[in-house]
Protein backbone atom coordinates (compact mmCIF):
# COMPACT_ATOMS: atom_id res chain seq x y z
CA UNK A 1 0.00 0.00 0.00
CA UNK A 2 1.27 3.32 -1.07
CA UNK A 3 0.16 6.59 0.95
CA UNK A 4 0.55 10.14 0.03
CA UNK A 5 2.68 12.50 2.65
CA UNK A 6 2.87 16.10 2.90
CA UNK A 7 4.51 17.53 5.68
CA UNK A 8 3.64 21.41 6.08
CA UNK A 9 5.48 24.15 8.27
CA UNK A 10 1.70 25.55 9.84
CA UNK A 11 1.24 29.27 11.69
CA UNK A 12 4.99 30.46 9.89
CA UNK A 13 5.33 32.16 6.79
CA UNK A 14 9.13 29.88 6.54
CA UNK A 15 10.38 26.47 6.46
CA UNK A 16 12.33 25.59 9.76
CA UNK A 17 9.63 27.35 11.93
CA UNK A 18 6.22 27.00 13.68
CA UNK A 19 4.64 23.87 13.75
CA UNK A 20 5.24 20.71 11.80
CA UNK A 21 2.37 18.40 11.04
CA UNK A 22 2.28 15.25 8.81
CA UNK A 23 -0.81 15.42 6.64
CA UNK A 24 -2.08 12.21 4.87
CA UNK A 25 -5.16 12.47 2.56
CA UNK A 26 -6.77 9.01 1.90
CA UNK A 27 -9.75 7.70 -0.16
CA UNK A 28 -10.92 5.21 3.00
CA UNK A 29 -10.13 5.40 6.79
CA UNK A 30 -7.05 3.04 7.74
CA UNK A 31 -6.98 0.65 10.35
CA UNK A 32 -6.79 2.90 13.84
CA UNK A 33 -3.30 0.73 14.66
CA UNK A 34 -1.60 1.81 11.31
CA UNK A 35 -2.43 5.06 11.72
CA UNK A 36 -1.03 5.17 14.78
CA UNK A 37 1.79 3.58 13.78
CA UNK A 38 2.32 5.96 10.75
CA UNK A 39 2.44 8.89 13.10
CA UNK A 40 4.51 7.15 15.77
CA UNK A 41 7.15 6.59 12.72
CA UNK A 42 6.73 10.13 11.61
CA UNK A 43 7.54 11.79 14.94
CA UNK A 44 6.02 14.58 14.53
CA UNK A 45 3.70 16.30 16.71
CA UNK A 46 1.11 15.18 14.87
CA UNK A 47 -0.54 13.30 11.67
CA UNK A 48 -3.90 14.14 10.51
CA UNK A 49 -5.59 11.88 8.21
CA UNK A 50 -8.42 12.80 6.37
CA UNK A 51 -10.92 11.40 4.23
CA UNK A 52 -13.43 13.11 1.59
CA UNK A 53 -17.36 12.45 2.34
CA UNK A 54 -19.97 14.18 0.23
CA UNK A 55 -19.09 17.66 -0.07
CA UNK A 56 -16.70 17.90 3.31
CA UNK A 57 -13.21 16.06 4.35
CA UNK A 58 -13.75 14.07 8.10
CA UNK A 59 -10.61 14.52 9.71
CA UNK A 60 -8.57 12.73 12.79
CA UNK A 61 -5.48 13.64 14.39
CA UNK A 62 -2.72 11.25 16.08
CA UNK A 63 0.57 12.19 18.01
CA UNK A 64 3.45 9.63 18.07
CA UNK A 65 0.92 8.18 21.28
CA UNK A 66 -2.50 8.83 20.72
CA UNK A 67 -5.46 10.07 19.39
CA UNK A 68 -6.22 13.44 20.31
CA UNK A 69 -9.89 15.25 20.29
CA UNK A 70 -8.87 18.47 18.40
CA UNK A 71 -5.19 19.99 16.64
CA UNK A 72 -5.26 23.23 14.86
CA UNK A 73 -1.41 23.27 13.01
CA UNK A 74 -2.57 19.71 11.49
CA UNK A 75 -5.99 21.33 10.38
CA UNK A 76 -4.14 24.30 9.06
CA UNK A 77 -2.28 21.90 7.15
CA UNK A 78 -4.20 19.76 5.60
CA UNK A 79 -6.48 22.90 4.51
CA UNK A 80 -2.95 24.03 2.95
CA UNK A 81 -2.37 20.98 1.56
CA UNK A 82 -6.06 21.10 -0.08
CA UNK A 83 -5.89 24.58 -1.61
CA UNK A 84 -2.34 23.77 -3.07
CA UNK A 85 -1.89 20.60 -3.86
CA UNK A 86 -4.82 18.56 -4.16
CA UNK A 87 -7.01 20.39 -6.12
CA UNK A 88 -9.67 22.11 -3.84
CA UNK A 89 -11.31 25.30 -5.86
CA UNK A 90 -13.10 26.79 -3.47
CA UNK A 91 -11.97 29.19 -0.46
CA UNK A 92 -13.88 27.48 2.33
CA UNK A 93 -13.30 23.77 3.62
CA UNK A 94 -15.75 21.89 5.99
CA UNK A 95 -13.79 19.43 7.78
CA UNK A 96 -15.48 17.14 10.29
CA UNK A 97 -13.87 15.70 13.25
CA UNK A 98 -15.84 12.80 15.22
CA UNK A 99 -14.73 14.57 18.21
CA UNK A 100 -14.86 18.01 17.90
CA UNK A 101 -17.70 18.64 15.50
CA UNK A 102 -17.61 20.98 12.77
CA UNK A 103 -14.45 22.32 12.04
CA UNK A 104 -14.16 25.48 8.89
CA UNK A 105 -10.79 26.90 7.08
CA UNK A 106 -11.44 29.84 4.75
CA UNK A 107 -8.81 30.90 2.49
CA UNK A 108 -7.92 34.63 2.88
CA UNK A 109 -5.00 35.73 0.77
CA UNK A 110 -1.86 34.32 1.76
CA UNK A 111 -3.83 33.47 5.20
CA UNK A 112 -5.88 30.80 6.50
CA UNK A 113 -8.21 30.91 9.02
CA UNK A 114 -9.56 28.30 11.11
CA UNK A 115 -13.09 28.31 13.11
CA UNK A 116 -13.31 26.56 15.93
CA UNK A 117 -15.25 25.90 19.22
CA UNK A 118 -14.67 28.20 21.77
CA UNK A 119 -13.05 26.16 24.71
CA UNK A 120 -15.20 26.65 28.02
CA UNK A 121 -13.00 27.61 31.22
CA UNK A 122 -13.30 28.06 34.87
CA UNK A 123 -10.58 28.94 37.62
CA UNK A 124 -9.31 26.28 39.32
CA UNK A 125 -7.33 26.11 42.52
CA UNK A 126 -3.27 26.32 42.05
CA UNK A 127 -2.59 23.37 43.36
CA UNK A 128 1.05 22.62 44.70
CA UNK A 129 1.05 19.65 41.85
CA UNK A 130 0.52 22.40 39.34
CA UNK A 131 2.62 25.68 41.04
CA UNK A 132 5.33 22.84 41.31
CA UNK A 133 5.26 21.78 37.34
CA UNK A 134 7.26 25.04 36.77
CA UNK A 135 10.38 27.19 38.39
CA UNK A 136 8.02 30.04 38.65
CA UNK A 137 4.50 30.97 40.38
CA UNK A 138 1.89 31.49 38.27
CA UNK A 139 -0.58 34.26 39.08
CA UNK A 140 -4.03 31.97 38.47
CA UNK A 141 -4.98 28.88 37.38
CA UNK A 142 -7.95 27.91 34.64
CA UNK A 143 -9.13 24.29 33.62
CA UNK A 144 -10.78 23.81 30.38
CA UNK A 145 -12.16 20.80 28.42
CA UNK A 146 -8.32 19.50 28.09
CA UNK A 147 -5.75 21.73 28.90
CA UNK A 148 -5.06 23.42 32.15
CA UNK A 149 -4.19 27.31 31.52
CA UNK A 150 -1.49 28.95 34.15
CA UNK A 151 -1.31 32.45 34.02
CA UNK A 152 1.98 34.41 34.68
CA UNK A 153 3.28 38.30 34.84
CA UNK A 154 4.96 39.07 31.77
CA UNK A 155 6.40 37.91 28.47
CA UNK A 156 9.88 37.30 29.85
CA UNK A 157 8.78 34.41 32.41
CA UNK A 158 7.21 32.75 29.63
CA UNK A 159 10.14 32.77 27.53
CA UNK A 160 12.63 31.73 30.22
CA UNK A 161 9.72 29.14 31.80
CA UNK A 162 11.58 25.53 32.92
CA UNK A 163 8.72 23.11 33.00
CA UNK A 164 9.06 19.89 35.11
CA UNK A 165 8.04 17.34 32.33
CA UNK A 166 7.90 14.41 35.00
CA UNK A 167 5.23 16.52 37.05
CA UNK A 168 3.51 18.07 34.01
CA UNK A 169 3.03 14.46 32.77
CA UNK A 170 1.04 13.30 36.32
CA UNK A 171 -1.55 16.08 35.72
CA UNK A 172 -4.84 14.38 34.49
CA UNK A 173 -4.78 16.43 31.10
CA UNK A 174 -4.08 16.91 27.90
CA UNK A 175 -1.11 19.41 28.80
CA UNK A 176 -0.88 22.40 30.57
CA UNK A 177 -0.50 26.07 28.32
CA UNK A 178 1.50 29.27 29.65
CA UNK A 179 0.36 32.22 28.90
CA UNK A 180 1.05 36.42 29.63
CA UNK A 181 0.70 39.72 27.70
CA UNK A 182 3.02 40.17 25.30
CA UNK A 183 5.65 42.86 24.41
CA UNK A 184 4.74 43.45 20.94
CA UNK A 185 1.48 41.07 20.26
CA UNK A 186 -1.64 41.00 22.88
CA UNK A 187 -0.35 37.79 24.80
CA UNK A 188 2.27 35.43 24.28
CA UNK A 189 1.87 31.55 25.29
CA UNK A 190 3.84 28.43 25.50
CA UNK A 191 2.57 24.27 25.57
CA UNK A 192 3.94 21.06 27.27
CA UNK A 193 2.08 18.23 26.64
CA UNK A 194 3.79 15.12 27.92
CA UNK A 195 1.02 13.12 28.69
CA UNK A 196 0.20 13.39 24.76
CA UNK A 197 4.08 12.38 23.44
CA UNK A 198 4.72 16.13 22.98
CA UNK A 199 7.01 17.38 25.51
CA UNK A 200 6.51 21.06 24.30
CA UNK A 201 4.57 21.55 21.13
CA UNK A 202 6.12 24.57 18.76
CA UNK A 203 2.50 26.48 18.06
CA UNK A 204 -0.50 24.60 19.33
CA UNK A 205 -3.68 26.17 17.31
CA UNK A 206 -6.02 24.07 19.79
CA UNK A 207 -4.75 25.83 22.76
CA UNK A 208 -5.86 29.45 21.47
CA UNK A 209 -9.11 28.07 21.85
CA UNK A 210 -8.97 28.02 25.49
CA UNK A 211 -6.33 31.28 25.27
CA UNK A 212 -8.66 33.36 22.90
CA UNK A 213 -11.83 33.44 25.29
CA UNK A 214 -9.10 34.44 28.49
CA UNK A 215 -7.61 37.12 26.81
CA UNK A 216 -10.61 38.65 25.36
CA UNK A 217 -12.03 39.13 28.39
CA UNK A 218 -9.21 40.23 30.27
CA UNK A 219 -8.21 42.74 27.59
CA UNK A 220 -11.92 43.64 26.45
CA UNK A 221 -11.39 43.14 22.86
CA UNK A 222 -12.27 40.29 20.48
CA UNK A 223 -9.49 40.98 18.24
CA UNK A 224 -5.92 39.57 19.17
CA UNK A 225 -2.67 39.26 18.15
CA UNK A 226 -0.60 36.03 19.95
CA UNK A 227 3.09 34.54 19.40
CA UNK A 228 3.83 31.23 20.67
CA UNK A 229 7.51 31.56 22.12
CA UNK A 230 8.45 28.06 21.66
CA UNK A 231 12.19 27.81 19.98
CA UNK A 232 10.48 27.34 16.14
CA UNK A 233 8.09 30.21 16.82
CA UNK A 234 4.74 31.15 15.68
CA UNK A 235 2.49 34.12 14.97
CA UNK A 236 -1.57 33.98 14.74
CA UNK A 237 -4.34 36.47 14.31
CA UNK A 238 -7.23 35.59 16.92
CA UNK A 239 -10.60 36.54 16.97
CA UNK A 240 -13.58 36.06 19.67
CA UNK A 241 -16.78 35.37 18.35
CA UNK A 242 -18.37 33.91 21.25
CA UNK A 243 -19.37 29.75 21.07
CA UNK A 244 -16.36 29.94 18.32
CA UNK A 245 -13.19 31.83 17.72
CA UNK A 246 -11.19 32.33 14.36
CA UNK A 247 -7.81 31.54 14.36
CA UNK A 248 -5.12 32.76 11.38
CA UNK A 249 -2.19 31.69 10.15
CA UNK A 250 0.15 30.93 7.12
CA UNK A 251 1.79 27.91 6.39
CA UNK A 252 4.69 26.40 4.22
CA UNK A 253 5.21 23.03 2.39
CA UNK A 254 9.00 21.50 3.51
CA UNK A 255 8.28 17.61 2.22
CA UNK A 256 6.31 15.63 -0.43
CA UNK A 257 6.50 12.21 -0.57
CA UNK A 258 4.81 8.36 0.02
CA UNK A 259 4.56 6.04 2.84
CA UNK A 260 5.35 2.14 1.95
CA UNK A 261 3.13 -0.36 3.63
CA UNK A 262 2.40 -3.90 3.55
Amino acid sequence: MTIKLYQIDAFTDRVFSGNPAAVCPLDAWLDDTLMQQIAMENNLAETAFYVKRDDEYDIRWFTPTVEVDLCGHATLASAFVLFNHEGYEADTIRFHSPRSGPLIVKREGEYLTLNFPTDVIAPVPLTVELAASFDGTPLAAYKGKTDYLLIFESEAHIQSAKPDLARIAQLAARGVIITAPGNEVDFVSRFFGPQSGVDEDPVTGSAHTTLIPYWAGKLGKNELTARQLSVRGGYLQCSYLGDRVAISGQAKRYLTGEIHVA
